[in-house]
């Protein structure tokens, strides 16, 4: 454990770690992203599900799975480090990929699907927290957005390589071997190489000087989530934001293919949003820093909702993949400008002491809007 006299935050100071994490947080998202677009044809092809709500109901499972590990990675991470929460999360998700890819039915993907929903919730809310604990006050905006960039720009180049695969190799479950390449390096970083960072946590704690002195209040899951204006308004934005990624997810493989958009073409539509989503959420967080955190969330939403409309009627226009293109990269170029910000709002307004937790909660209800979605 580092004790707290010893360390300092920001990013320039904890360079070398926070690379690593930016990396390791790519490779979280690696795992998510390989299913990304190939799970539903093959839910249509493989195990020949014909209504939606079959095919969608792996990503409810995996979004109530992921929300309650959210939930817990915050109050473990206070408790025991934020280490441990990261190596519980990648010992989960190792059985995930031979799970996938020796599914006889549904329902195994779905199991396989609870999994990866617990193991991301745990190691993705981890490495959040890390990097919230080593940039400190001055850069949170940045530090949340090139995590996130890191991640969903993993997840697109994982669903872009798998559709790749599928369509020269043919459609399969056993292409999610391919999640071993991500898992493995992962732990191994994981174990060898990531430091704890619970001592920056409590370095500022005890600078930040609260009346409660960094103690987690009795009432925080209800603070987060109804009570605090600022808190509650946040996890609203974090729930919808994800119903919108869930439908993305879950529907637009099937729009692209009811307009007659190839396998190979719709994989690199499914993967354009969260390229823009990734690319962009770097500049965003940052901006974000600088220009406040309200515009940009609000602007953001509208943006999102800009795009989702233009999907919805792309496919009565004549030149339907370049109107489903434009359609994607709005929505990412709006999700981009909300994801990192909710989260460095989170950070601004949480005491370093219950931070982590308070982190836990809206993670908690904004990946709960996948199911909902």
């Amino acid at each position: 454990m580092i004790a707290a006299a010893t360390v300092r935050t920001g990013l320039a100071e904890n360079l070398a770690q926070f690379a690593l994490l930016v990396f390791v947080n790519a490779l979280v998202g690696a795992m998510i992203g390989m299913e990304r677009a190939i799970l539903p044809p093959i839910a249509s092809q493989v195990f020949h599900l014909e209504a939606h709500s079959a095919i969608l109901s792996f990503i409810a499972v995996f979004g109530v799975s992921k929300a309650l590990a959210n939930r817990a990675a915050g109050r473990w991470a206070d408790r025991v480090g934020r280490r441990p929460v990261l190596l519980a999360g990648w010992a989960l998700a190792l059985p995930v990929p031979l799970l996938l890819a020796t599914a006889p039915g549904w329902g195994q993907v779905l199991a396989a699907n609870a999994l990866l929903g617990l193991s991301q919730g745990l190691a993705w809310s981890a490495t959040v927290i890390m990097k919230i604990d080593l940039a400190g006050p001055r850069q949170r905006g940045l530090a949340m957005g090139l995590n996130e960039a890191a991640g969903y720009l993993a997840v697109a180049g994982a669903a872009a390589l798998t559709d790749w695969i599928a369509g020269r190799a043919g459609l399969g479950t056993w292409i999610f071997l391919i999640g071993y390449a991500f898992a493995l390096p992962g732990l191994a970083l994981s174990m060898w190489a990531v430091r704890e960072t619970i001592g920056h946590s409590r370095s500022e704690a005890a600078q930040a000087g609260a009346p409660e002195s960094g103690a987690r209040p009795p009432d925080l899951f209800w603070r987060v989530t109804l009570r605090d204006r600022t808190l509650s308004t946040v996890t609203q934005a974090g729930l919808v934001n994800n119903l919108n990624d869930g439908m993305a997810w879950g529907l637009f493989p099937a729009v692209f293919a009811s307009a007659g958009v190839g396998l190979e073409a719709a994989g690199w539509l499914v993967a354009l949003y969260p390229a823009t989503w990734g690319l962009l959420q770097a500049g965003a967080g940052a901006l974000s820093d600088r220009a406040g955190r309200r515009w940009m969330i609000a602007g953001g939403m509208a943006i999102q909702a800009a795009g989702i409309w233009v999907v919805a009627a792309a496919g009565q226009t004549a030149a339907p993949v370049a109107w489903f293109a434009a359609g994607q990269a709005l929505l990412g170029l709006g999700t981009a400008m909300v994801y990192p910000t909710l989260l460095a709002v989170i950070g601004d307004v949480a005491h370093p002491g219950w931070r982590a937790e308070a982190v836990g909660v809206y993670r908690l209800w904004r990946d709960l809007g996948y199911a909902v979605g």
